[in-house]
């Protein structure tokens, strides 16, 4: 009888990804960006055969994929190493080279969209404007280009177009918690919520004819809701609002004259059909916990791509009541019933503002009794309950791991979301010392075996904990976190920089809080052991952001280490990067704790 050793952390290293995928008119074949060769690359699969197949060989991280209307090539969004430089590429169906059809070197592509007849491009780009941006026509039988957009005030984005490609649907953002929605008609510019001097934002919204958009906004309420704009008679009207649910996502279906719409409520998404003749809503029951997109084919069939706390990233497609899984991405050797599902909890903040939390225990035969607290990256994001494999391997390694969905996290309405805008490093920072508490209240962590790890916003505020409330921890992770507010505001993406007065505060008037937040006044408390890790090429958070610290530190003479990732920019886009990471992470934490050495 052969027996076979416990799955090692190392499994957990080779877990898959997918980026997007789309499926061809006639649903033939299904393509999607994923890293099985360990760089991300499209692959296909023709259905209802699900076998693999490499279609380019780029290596490059693709965030859109779209079929022209008769399924002869597909274009693809691609950038350079983590850039987020988009450029648009066209694809055989059948693979081969990408050919550039719109690229600008240091310019970003956006939302591309084909005319019925595959004969024009609908495109959002930076290259003429990297502030506020423009959007374009661009005619592939002529090699002509239009602009049918200029951006003003705010970054302007096309959304849709009318049957007709007449009138165009477009977003202005100016905030996270601010974005209104336009449409041109002709040469009038109609803003479709009501004047207000209320900020509000619409998240999604959609062509069902000449005349008529479905958006999804929040304006006048908390939560985002469904609604109808008439062109032609210029009202707005609420159609569908789901009880303190966030609607994120909206996909026409023109074959039932129907929306498909996800909801985002904590940490968790819904998926609902809404009938627009008859006004009915039905919720659906999805195959996942989190379904990260949507795809209407033009039969109907629907098609998800999603995840579960306890299942990596698959795509499933809806065949009458149930659900078939088209990919097949697990954890290799580990059963699922091996993995650990959060458990959801609520705590007080310091003003007793309740935050919802996700705590992931081990198993009792493998807790090693400490507990890392991972702040969420956004700050205006949410930890949801999704499969993330760098949360499975280290509670498969031992550690409870807590994540609080604090002050400004999305899925509990506007107001809560705009807690964080101009108050990055208090509110938000007291929250997480707030559940640190509720934990050791309530017997799930020890005092002296608590570490603290974050990526982004997370990442600041690692950083900011650290340096203000550093008696916590063991030892601490940043990933790419910013460690300046001035140099911060100074360095992000043009099409960011209008928002970033209300999102994180203005320079001059706001210099006091602003220098008040900044991790890097508070280096001198920094003296817990330190690993930081940043992207080269990284356009959010650039790497003269974590430079700073380390070299601050260093003078400091702290304990810290520091990797750069020359070939990535704001995460990881790259398998053996991501494994290198990882393996460090942990390598890292136990060389601290105590608890063990990480096979290599």
């Amino acid at each position: 009888m052969l027996h076979f050793p416990k799955p090692d952390v190392e499994q957990f290293f080779q877990t898959y990804g997918i980026q997007t995928f789309a499926v061809s008119p006639d649903e033939t074949q299904l393509v999607f960006s994923t890293n099985l060769n360990g760089k991300y690359n499209v692959w296909g699969m023709d259905l209802p055969n699900t076998f693999p197949y490499p279609l380019t060989f780029h290596n490059q991280s693709t965030d859109v994929l779209l079929y022209d209307g008769n399924g002869d090539y597909m274009l693809a969004v691609s950038d350079e190493d983590g850039d987020e430089n988009g450029q648009i590429y066209a694809i055989p169906s059948q693979g081969g080279g990408l050919k550039p059809v719109r690229s600008v070197e240091g310019a970003k592509h956006f939302d591309p969209m084909l005319s019925d007849d595959g004969k024009r491009l609908y495109y959002t780009s930076t290259k003429d404007d990297p502030t506020f941006m423009k959007s374009y026509v661009y005619h592939l039988d002529t090699d002509k280009e239009e602009i049918i957009l200029h951006g003003d005030k705010g970054s302007t984005a096309l959304i849709d177009k009318s049957p007709s490609e007449k009138r165009f649907l477009y977003f202005k953002f100016f905030a996270n918690t601010y974005s209104l929605a336009y449409v041109k008609s002709d040469e009038e510019d109609l803003l479709l919520t009501p004047e207000t001097e209320d900020q509000h934002t619409v998240s999604g919204g959609v062509f069902v004819s000449e005349s008529e958009i479905y958006l999804l906004t929040n304006y006048d309420s908390d939560f985002s809701y469904l609604s109808r704009y008439n062109i032609d008679t210029k009202t707005f009207e609420r159609v569908l609002k789901l009880e303190k649910e966030d609607l994120v996502d909206v996909k026409f279906d023109q074959k039932t004259d129907s929306l498909y719409l996800v909801s985002q409520k904590g940490v968790r998404t819904y998926l609902y059909n809404y009938d627009i003749k008859n006004q009915r809503v039905e919720r659906i029951e999805a195959p996942v916990s989190i379904i990260d997109e949507i795809v209407v084919a033009r039969s109907g069939s629907i098609y998800v791509r999603g995840n579960d706390a306890t299942v990596p990233m698959n795509i499933y497609k809806r065949e009458g009541e149930n659900w078939v899984t088209l990919t097949n991405f697990g954890v290799p050797g580990v059963k699922e019933e091996e993995l650990v599902a959060p458990e959801v909890v609520t705590y007080p903040s310091f003003d007793v503002l309740p935050i919802e939390a996700l705590l992931y225990r081990p198993k009792k035969e493998v807790d090693n009794g400490h507990t890392i607290l991972w702040p969420h990256g956004g700050p205006q994001a949410a930890e949801q309950a999704k499969f993330r494999s760098l949360f499975s391997f280290l509670v498969y390694s031992g550690y409870t791991l807590f994540a609080p969905n604090f002050r400004g996290s999305t899925g509990y309405g506007l107001e809560f979301m705009k807690k964080v805008e101009g108050d990055w490093g208090h509110g938000p920072r007291l929250d997480n010392v707030a559940g640190l508490e509720w934990l050791l209240e309530q017997g799930y962590a020890s005092r002296d075996k608590i570490l603290l790890m974050g990526g982004s916003y997370g990442g600041y505020m690692a950083l900011l904990l650290h340096g203000r409330n550093g008696d916590y921890f063991k030892a601490v992770v940043d990933i790419f976190g910013p460690s300046d507010l001035f140099s911060f505001i100074d360095s992000v993406p043009e099409h960011w920089k209008p928002a970033m007065a209300q999102i994180v505060g203005d320079p001059v008037k706001d210099k006091e809080k602003l220098t008040e937040d900044s991790p890097i006044k508070y280096v001198d408390s920094m003296t817990k052991p330190m690993l930081v890790i940043q992207g080269a090429k990284d356009p959010r958070v650039v790497q003269a952001e974590s430079d700073q610290l380390v070299a601050a530190l260093k003078k400091k003479g702290r304990n810290v280490e520091y990797i750069v990732l020359e070939d990535e920019g704001h995460g990881f886009s790259k398998k053996e990067n991501e494994m290198m990471v990882y393996r460090k992470v942990l390598e890292f934490f136990e060389q601290h704790v105590g608890v063990g050495a990480v096979k290599s």
